[in-house]
């Protein structure tokens, strides 16, 4: 391994850490209501810091808050150096593009959607916390995540192993992985939809919802993703049975997310494949994420425990990816011949 993939493996160790807390800095930034604690972008009333009152009413007739200015400034700070470290990830790559092409396409990968999250983040302003931006910022922050822990990846030298999956077992379970991604992306959109749309108290208690079973809802309202451009979004626009639709659907979709997790684990379980160990500690960590959901939808939507249950969606999605990687290979302690056969002829 060259010096250069060293750096941008310890570059891209040291983003993925970085952008996990950009990504919660941001959740907390909306969770406090401070999306629009500047009216301007990318200043703040026309600053690079927050302005004092009086300066704050010379620009804008919006009143300054200085605690949400400074948290909605603290998290564009932190966003631009995440930029400015993917810049320098592509540099590096750019030396040894010849060498190592795959590492260079990563870190452009990530250097583009960084500049598309910049985007996103500058229409969360501008939009004036439009639901659709927004969900895809939060999306988008965590694509940055995948795209960090991918590149560390692929700068990390993996031991080759002598027992791995034929074809057909492999191509078998990652169709299970690639069910299990999809339904998890589903599950944080909508998280990210429900929070957008401040849903989250559109059902109250645990396991009904607002004492029903099937409550009363409006799914056409709650899921009607043209909404116009230009009402101020702050604290929602919709009513209270659109929202209900909106969060007993996340709810249910986080069921089927756990049925499709234990059908993964199961496949990985009867080829004996590595991705066995991360599906089961994605297991732990969904139980901890129903837990913090019951915490939410009962004590009134603590802050923390908000921010830890978006925490955990990231870790789930880092464990699938990891989960694809180690899809292919098999404990090498085991009957690999007989393992190829139960998956090739389930």
């Amino acid at each position: 391994m060259t010096d250069s993939v060293r750096t941008i493996r310890s570059l891209a160790l040291g983003g993925s850490v970085f952008c996990f807390v950009v990504v919660l800095v941001g959740v907390a930034t909306r969770l406090m209501d401070a999306g629009l604690g500047c009216p301007d972008w990318p200043g703040c009333y026309g600053r690079l810091v927050v302005p004092d009152a009086e300066t704050a009413a010379r620009f804008s007739s919006q009143p300054l808050e200085p605690v949400k200015a400074w948290m909605e400034m603290i998290h564009r700070y932190l966003a631009s150096s995440l930029g400015l470290l993917a810049l320098v990830a592509v540099g590096l790559a750019w030396r040894i593009r010849r060498q190592q092409p795959s590492i260079f396409r990563w870190a452009l990968a990530l250097l583009l959607m960084m500049l598309l999250q910049g985007a996103f983040g500058a229409w969360t302003v501008t939009l004036q916390l439009w639901p659709q931006v927004v969900t895809a910022h939060l999306l988008g922050g965590l694509t940055c995540l995948s795209l960090f822990v991918a590149l560390y990846w692929c700068c990390k030298r993996t031991e080759p192993s002598a027992a791995k999956l034929n074809l057909a077992a492999r191509r078998s379970l990652r169709r299970r992985l690639a069910l299990l991604l999809s339904v998890l992306v589903l599950q944080v959109a909508l998280g990210g939809w429900t929070s957008s749309n401040y849903a989250g108290t559109g059902c109250v208690g645990f396991p009904t919802c607002n004492g029903e079973w099937w409550p009363a809802m409006d799914m056409s309202e709650g899921f009607h993703i043209t909404q116009s451009i230009g009402p101020h979004y702050l604290y929602g626009q919709l009513h209270a049975e659109a929202r209900t639709a909106i969060h007993f659907m996340h709810r249910l979709n986080a069921v089927l997310l756990g049925v499709v997790l234990l059908f993964a684990w199961h496949g990985a379980r009867r080829c004996h494949s590595q991705a066995q160990r991360p599906l089961g500690v994605m297991m732990g960590l969904y139980a901890l994420q129903i837990a913090l959901a019951i915490i939410l939808v009962t004590q009134g939507m603590p802050l923390w425990i908000a921010l830890a249950h978006t925490a955990v969606a990231a870790g789930l999605l880092v464990l699938v990816l990891y989960a694809w990687r180690q899809a292919g290979r098999v404990y090498e302690s085991q009957d690999c011949s007989l393992a190829m056969a139960e998956v090739t002829y389930e």
